[in-house]
């Protein structure tokens, strides 16, 4: 009972955060309005973050693969081939270092490889497979650690390695048995047996070790097509940011920072509120990193799934504005941060740059640079995409 009045006080709190006045809370806090119309603003790419492309050799055909990068580190990119489930590792330059494929019905072994973290120091390898309740643990030379037994079948798979003892896990399996309920009036053979959707998971046996205490809403924000079926957007709910991440639930229009102490306070908040607003306007994750916030807005029209604005502001300046983001090496190309990317270190990011669309834009005189150089170099019709690689400044 003293916990649910805590937890109902802190909600009221954040409640009465998101529904301030169009100007800055007492206490500092940011928000978004996404009724605004903001303008449009030139971003090159080079003078907010360092660049660097990258060619995945493809020299060695146990390094060919369907699919694109899954997580980044300091000094490994990783690659998930989710048509074989090989696992695949090679170094910022490009440069093969390792792979594995585990894929099987063994003890050892996993049914998919769903989606991928990689903890470069301990060269530990977390495959998490597709609505399943376990994690399989590996080298990236593909030896077998260890398996943890998740006290349920997770449906999204946003987990984040949190420090050396613990993954913070959002569970989407409540939300999309309600949903089910409501629009298909079923639910599926899985049973909710977490007492959050956040929470905190033990690196060496999958047991729960904390719950994060995060506000809800019963607002629905799923979405119905012209044929009838049912889907939701799937929003980005955890991302890195300086010295923490930052947690979410678009619901409850507040985006919240989650410290290393384990301390959970707000960090930003959209307005007009959810309950407000007709049609529906949802805003996804916050990307905090460098010098500026990267936001994206979902708006719901009656029989369509909604497609993505995207915005960024200058923390210095707290200047707001649609992002046209160039870069010069590639002429006529535009670019979109994705706040949902979350498998970096901490001021990391990629984009994929279609190995066929360069090979046009090179003969069509529309490279320059370094990128140019690279196309230059690469024969044949077919290969691996070359990645942009962003260090933010």
């Amino acid at each position: 009972m003293k916990k649910e009045i805590i937890f109902n006080l802190f909600l009221l709190s954040v409640l009465a955060v998101s529904c301030s006045s169009d100007k800055q809370s007492a206490e500092g806090l940011p928000y978004f309005d996404v009724t605004k119309n903001y303008s449009e603003k030139v971003v090159d790419l080079a003078d907010i973050a360092d660049l660097r492309y990258v060619y995945l050799s493809t020299k060695n055909e146990d390094f060919l693969y369907r699919g694109t990068i899954d997580y980044v580190t300091q000094n490994t990119i990783v690659v998930a081939d989710r048509t074989s489930s090989s696992v695949l590792f090679f170094s910022k330059e490009g440069d093969p270092k390792s792979c594995f494929n585990r894929k099987g019905q063994g003890p050892e072994e996993y049914s998919s490889a769903g989606s991928v973290m990689y903890d470069e120091t301990e060269d530990e390898v977390y495959i998490i497979p597709d609505f399943n309740n376990y994690i399989n643990v590996y080298s990236s030379s593909g030896e077998f650690k260890r398996k943890l037994t998740l006290p349920q079948v997770n449906i999204g798979n946003q987990m984040l390695l949190f420090d050396d003892q613990s993954i913070l896990v959002y569970d989407n399996t409540n939300l999309w048995q309600n949903l089910r309920k409501v629009h298909v009036g079923d639910r599926t053979a899985v049973t909710q047996v977490n007492d959050s959707s956040f929470y905190l998971l033990s690196r060496m046996d999958g047991k729960v070790l904390e719950y994060i205490e995060m506000p809800t809403n019963d607002i629905d924000v799923s979405t119905i097509n012209k044929e009838g079926a049912f889907g939701q957007v799937g929003y980005g709910r955890m991302r890195w940011s300086p010295d923490g991440l930052l947690l979410y639930n678009p619901e409850t229009d507040t985006v919240f920072f989650y410290n290393k102490d384990k301390t959970l306070t707000p960090f930003m908040h959209k307005k007009p509120l959810l309950s407000d607003l007709n049609p529906m306007m949802v805003m996804d994750i916050c990307m905090d990193v460098g010098d500026y916030q990267f936001i994206s807005v979902h708006t719901y029209q009656k029989s369509e799934f909604p497609s993505p604005i995207y915005y960024m502001r200058d923390k210095k300046t707290d200047e707001i504005f649609r992002p046209k983001v160039v870069l010069a090496d590639y002429k006529g190309k535009d670019f979109t941060f994705d706040p949902r990317l979350q498998n970096y270190y901490e001021k990391g990011y990629h984009f994929e740059l279609d190995f066929v669309e360069l090979q046009e834009a090179y003969r069509e005189n529309k490279l320059s640079g370094e990128l140019k150089e690279l196309v230059a170099t690469l024969d044949g019709d077919e290969g691996n995409n070359i990645f942009l690689l962003v260090d933010f400044k």
